[in-house]
């Protein structure tokens, strides 16, 4: 039978791949000029952001900053080693895509690929130079030094697409990496950055890329949806003929590009406490900008429920970046059977 082993959820924020104090500084810079800054279901200029709320520059010290980048590292390198020791057969990854490979002719809530094999791709020098200030310095982390065909496991990616059809999800099947924002038919980061940082630029894993549209209107899927969709992701994937090891993943979060460190705790503590009804009720308010990758948590937490996986350990880093409190909270979290 095949037996969901491990799990683990991780943040790819830009921050976790360029060092402080210049690197984050360069996206706070990004943040001062906005009009767009989302924080618990409203929108607000920096200025009216930095009114709102406490004054944040405690938090944004060199000092404070290299320290939570170094906090950072050490517990993606007790992940790598914990992934590492689970002697995994496939990885089911589930993250979301900023539109760098599908765009608006396809947003479906949940999309399974199931090809033979996905290209993974660098940037070119006039792809980085094009990009907004601080990101290009943060890109190399999601991207191998040459161009990867890593394998995934159509057999799998299949059977996932047909199981939860049967259980009413109107899952979205794709067979081919359309070209994207770059034109060059490559994964999108939130998955790259698992190889590059926690399994190694020449990993032969296989995966299978489960995408949940986490950004954009008209259709994301509500709390309970992507709760009950895990749930169904983990009967799907037991019940797949063979023997195989399976991990699954969360790729994304936690709150950003505004930090809600009140929402980050609640929703770890759920995580912890395999809080269904709770993971179900957060509203779509609160899961907008960078905060709606919670969706990819939430659905792997369904996952885990259905599954008796439990949550072994957990580290929560706030990276604040400007005195409003904008930045990235990272999280880094493992799922073993209980």
């Amino acid at each position: 039978m095949t037996e969901i082993v491990a799990g683990f959820g991780t943040s790819h924020g830009p921050q976790l791949k360029a060092p402080p104090p210049e690197a984050w500084d360069t996206r706070g810079k990004a943040d001062r000029a906005s009009n767009g800054l989302k924080f618990r279901g409203e929108t607000y200029s920096y200025a009216g952001l930095r009114e709102l709320r406490e004054d944040f520059a405690s938090e944004i010290t060199p000092e404070v900053m290299r320290r939570r980048w170094e906090s950072c590292q050490r517990s993606m390198d007790r992940l790598a080693d914990f992934v590492c020791a689970q002697d995994i057969d496939v990885l089911v990854i589930v993250s979301s895509d900023h539109k760098e490979t599908y765009g608006d002719e396809w947003l479906a809530p949940f999309s399974v690929y199931w090809g033979d094999q996905v290209a993974h791709v660098p940037f070119t020098r006039e792809q980085l130079d094009a990009m907004a200030p601080g990101l290009a310095e943060a890109a190399a982390g999601d991207v191998p030094d040459r161009t990867i065909l890593r394998p995934t496991h159509r057999e799998l990616g299949k059977h996932i697409i047909q199981a939860t059809q049967a259980e009413d999800f109107d899952t979205g099947a794709t067979e081919v990496i359309p070209a994207g924002r770059y034109e060059n038919h490559t994964i999108p980061h939130g998955f790259g950055f698992i190889y590059q940082r926690f399994l190694g630029q020449e990993s032969r894993v296989p995966m299978v890329p489960v995408f949940i549209n986490t950004f954009w209107e008209p259709n994301p899927p509500g709390a309970k949806r992507c709760y009950d969709f895990g749930r169904a992701l983990g009967r799907a994937i037991r019940s797949f003929p063979g023997e195989l090891r399976v991990g699954v993943v969360a790729s994304g979060g936690l709150s950003h590009f505004v930090i809600d460190e009140k929402l980050d705790r609640e929703f770890i503590r759920a995580l912890r406490a395999h809080d269904g009804d709770y993971l179900s009720a957060i509203p779509a308010a609160q899961m907008r900008s960078g905060a709606s990758e919670l969706r990819n948590w939430i659905a792997v937490a369904g996952i885990a429920e259905e599954t008796g996986l439990s949550v072994t350990g957990a580290d929560y880093v706030p990276c604040y970046r400007t005195e409003a409190g904008t930045g990235n909270a990272m999280c880094f979290l493992a799922w073993e059977r209980e």
